[in-house]
């Protein structure tokens, strides 16, 4: 049986949620008017937090810098946002905890509901090849058009998008064993298909929920701190 071991990334990899650092840093080199952005972004958090994103809505809004200065400039942003913000937040714990599931040899996948143009270097500098992200439609030029591509992997999404990819590879629910790391309520749908849930560094509504129903509980950045 195929064991396979998926890691949501924000707040849980990761003590920082990824969407809303990088439309911070933005901010601060310029790209984004500060009291206007700072407002919608905090906005757009409170309700991801609560339940309520508009998954759609806001990766409308969260690539609209990017779109607007195009692949060149948003390369640069980019490698400059890994060093200055990615790179301090990649801690000990988490690696050492990818690498306990790599010499168990399982499968490793990052299942993130943020977009692929944040999340794919930081899966990178994690040394997982496989990602599911939401992935960002393009025109005909080939650059983003801030539209969402396929399935978002939001919610019931990530049920959809990590079936869709056990299918490519000639596998189905059946056949594997998952052990699923999350913080946030929003992944209570692919929490509830993995045999080994795991509430790691939970949100209140999780953590209540985890110990409700026997769930291990993983204060991540604590316990080895």
């Amino acid at each position: 049986m195929l064991k396979l071991a998926l890691f949501d990334l924000d707040h849980t990899l990761i003590p920082i949620d990824s969407d809303y650092a990088w439309g911070e840093f933005t901010t601060r080199i310029g790209w984004t008017d500060p009291a206007e952005f700072s407002r919608r972004n905090d906005e757009f958090y409170a309700r991801y937090q609560a339940g309520t994103l508009d998954v759609r809505e806001y990766v409308r809004f969260a690539t609209d810098a990017v779109r607007r200065h195009g692949p060149d400039a948003a390369a640069q942003a980019q490698a400059r946002f890994m060093h200055e913000v990615i790179t301090p937040a990649l801690r000990p714990q988490a690696r050492a905890l990818i690498k306990a599931h790599r010499q168990a040899g399982d499968e490793l996948l990052i299942v993130t509901a943020t977009n692929e143009f944040v999340t794919r270097p930081i899966a990178q500098a994690f040394g997982v090849r496989e990602l599911i992200a939401i992935e960002l439609a393009r025109g005909p030029g080939g650059w983003i058009t801030g539209e969402i591509a396929g399935t978002p992997s939001f919610r019931e999404g990530k049920v959809t998008r990590v079936a869709d990819w056990l299918r490519a590879r000639g596998h189905g629910w059946d056949d594997v064993h998952i052990t699923f790391y999350s913080d946030s309520r929003n992944d209570l749908p692919l929490l509830e298909k993995a045999h080994q849930p795991v509430a790691t560094n939970p949100d209140d509504t999780l953590r209540a929920i985890a110990t409700e129903r026997g769930w291990r509980v993983l204060d991540l950045f604590k316990e080895a701190s």
